[in-house]
């Protein structure tokens, strides 16, 4: 995995990119994943969410997008040690560290 964005610019959430984000995920977007899930709950119609579930995909880009930015060598290296052991957390430490460290949560 070379990069977490495609050559347009906008981010690839692959599993590892997504596994990598995960906690700014939870975050940054918390809000929006309670709605969607309080509406899943709420009704077990799916149609009746996609509004919802559109905006939690809108925010998770949207951080994706600023995560790039803001660090992307960190989010390249972790992402990609991520892919290439198969998004498991213990053999990615260090780069989970440095990616932390300049991308705070």
């Amino acid at each position: 995995m070379d990069s977490t964005m495609d050559a347009s610019g906008e981010p690839i959430p692959t599993s590892s990119v997504l596994m990598s984000a995960a906690k700014h995920i939870g975050t940054r977007c918390r809000g929006e994943n309670m709605a969607f899930l309080k509406c899943k709950k709420d009704d077990p119609n799916p149609e009746k969410c996609l509004d919802k579930g559109r905006q939690v995909t809108e925010c998770v880009l949207h951080l994706l997008r600023g995560l790039h930015q803001n660090c992307n060598k960190e989010m390249d290296a972790y992402a990609g040690c991520m892919y290439y052991h198969t998004n498991e957390f213990e053999l990615c430490r260090k780069e989970q560290q440095s990616f932390e460290k300049a991308c705070p949560f």
